[in-house]
């Protein structure tokens, strides 16, 4: 089991670098490939649409079908289209391998969380695990944007397609190592085909909605039109989820209160981290004139404070406890992006603009890996833990793009078509506010809807003690351990463990 944790890292930095590392790229794309405008956005929006529409469908794969041929799927898929697209020799075919490596990506992330989860008891291992995770997520994605201004002006834009290949190699050898994992759900259960073409084609929509409000605006025909066809589907969705006897999410699992916490602050801190972070990038670009490396070079700090904050986190979680961990953190970030807001200037530089609010926001977001993975798992069946993973995965994709494109029309009406530094500094500035609004909302969510933690040291429902007693479902009946599961993968089933019931 060793090699488990290696596999889970590398997939989620691997995922987290393909969200980022072909922006600086697109250029050289576009002269290369002969990309219109309009085509070449569709670089970054067909791995994105691929990605958060199949979430869902890949967290319950992971259940149905078992960790281990989903993992190696998911990164054959992924390689291989990363592969193809190094390759490509017209537009059609480098958009092609974007779709399908967004698709490879929907499989892997789920899995990933979901390896953490079964493999590591609620407690101090869980607490590391989930730390190392949400920092291997971070930097992946603001390595990104450096790896794609070294790659593409060393070695051009094909570079940031066939980096992945080798980091695929190692993955497939190090999950060859990773001994037994959780293995397929019980004869019995199905996959909910109905459940997910809905819930597939609806968030595919919803992000297709999102993302095209960059060149259509929110009023137009076509927005209008895919939003509510979007919010149609995810509707018949909740229907058929209630009434089917396997469904791709089961409706109790958002009944538990930290479950439902987990997502929705997933949700807020996604759509405020994800929008301050691309503004800041602009700025630095637009107004202070930094070069594509230097500006990803000046996101290293904030890689160094995720780091410092999930050390942090592992270390307390069992003496504050998920809500006031959750809350803190949220806190932090919220106080970090409002500093963006106030340091904006023309005359800013790396140490006023960059340093203090990256480090203060990196290290509140940091914080909340840990609580969140907790959490998110929170009374969670054992063969259910796709099927979390795919939805608090799910979230943090529909948040980011949901904050972006509205935050970028927030940005646009205050400094309208306006090229002028000192117009762009206040149109950043009002987004810098609305982005901590909605770190500050998730902070009151956790508040609000978590419940109070007991005392340190007790095994409580969030597993955030350093106790080792049985995690309970909404029954009360226990539910299997990963010493279990790995008993059930290896054919030497527990008798004494029984199923808990649905709730």
């Amino acid at each position: 089991m060793r090699w488990l944790l290696p596999v889970a890292l590398t997939v989620q930095f691997m995922v987290a670098l393909d969200m980022s590392v072909v922006n600086v790229a697109l250029p050289d794309m576009r002269a290369d490939l002969g990309f219109t405008p309009q085509g070449l956005l569709w670089v970054v929006n067909a791995y994105a649409l691929a990605f958060g529409g199949l979430l869902m469908l890949g967290g319950r794969l992971a259940d149905l079908l078992g960790s281990r041929p989903v993992l190696i799927g998911g990164l054959v898929l992924f390689g291989a289209a990363s592969l193809a697209g190094g390759l490509a020799g017209s537009p059609g075919m480098l958009l092609a391998a974007r779709a399908v490596q967004g698709v490879g990506a929907a499989a892997l992330a789920p899995v990933a969380f979901a390896l953490i989860a079964i493999a590591f008891p609620a407690g101090p291992a869980r607490s590391r695990a989930l730390g190392l995770w949400g920092m291997a997520g971070a930097a992946g994605g603001a390595v990104g944007v450096l790896a794609g201004g070294v790659l593409t002006d060393a070695a051009g834009w094909r570079a940031v397609m066939l980096v992945n290949v080798p980091i695929v190699a190692f993955a497939l050898f190090a999950s060859l190592r990773t001994g037994p994992t959780a293995g397929p759900a019980g004869p019995g259960a199905r996959l909910d085909v109905a459940g997910a073409l809905l819930a597939t084609c609806g968030t595919t929509l919803l992000v297709l909605g999102l993302v095209g409000t960059s060149t259509h605006p929110w009023g137009s025909a076509r927005t209008l039109c895919t939003l509510g066809g979007a919010a149609l589907l995810l509707v018949a969705f909740v229907v058929v989820e209630q009434r089917t006897a396997h469904p791709l999410l089961r409706p109790g699992l958002l009944k538990g209160r930290p479950v439902l916490t987990a997502n929705l602050f997933c949700l807020l801190l996604s759509s405020g981290q994800f929008a301050a972070f691309y503004f800041v990038s602009l700025c630095l670009q637009q107004v202070l004139g930094y070069g594509p490396t230097a500006a990803g070079i000046a996101f290293l700090p904030f890689c160094a404070g995720v780091v410092v904050g999930s050390v942090i986190a592992t270390r307390t979680v069992a003496a504050l406890g998920t809500r006031r961990l959750l809350a803190l953190g949220g806190s932090l970030a919220a106080l970090g992006i409002a500093g963006f807001a106030v340091t904006a200037r023309t005359d800013g530089s790396f140490l006023t603009f960059v340093l203090g609010p990256s480090v203060v926001s990196a290290v509140g977001i940091g914080m909340c890996f840990v609580p969140l993975g907790t959490a998110a798992t929170t009374d969670v069946e054992a063969g259910e833990t796709g099927m979390a993973s795919g939805l608090l995965n799910s979230a943090r994709q529909v948040g980011g793009s949901l904050g972006l494109a509205v935050l970028v029309t927030v940005a646009a009406q205050v400094s309208g078509d306006s090229s002028r530094p000192a117009d762009l500094v206040s149109g950043y500035a009002t987004a810098f506010w609305a982005a901590a609004g909605l770190l500050a909302a998730g902070t009151l969510a956790a508040l609000v809807l978590l419940p109070r933690d007991r005392g340190a040291g007790t095994a409580t429902a969030s597993g955030t003690g350093t106790a080792t007693a049985p995690v309970t479902g909404p029954a009360g009946v226990p539910v299997a351990g990963p010493e279990d599961l790995r008993k059930r993968s290896a054919g030497d089933a527990d008798p004494a463990v029984s199923r808990p019931t649905r709730g």
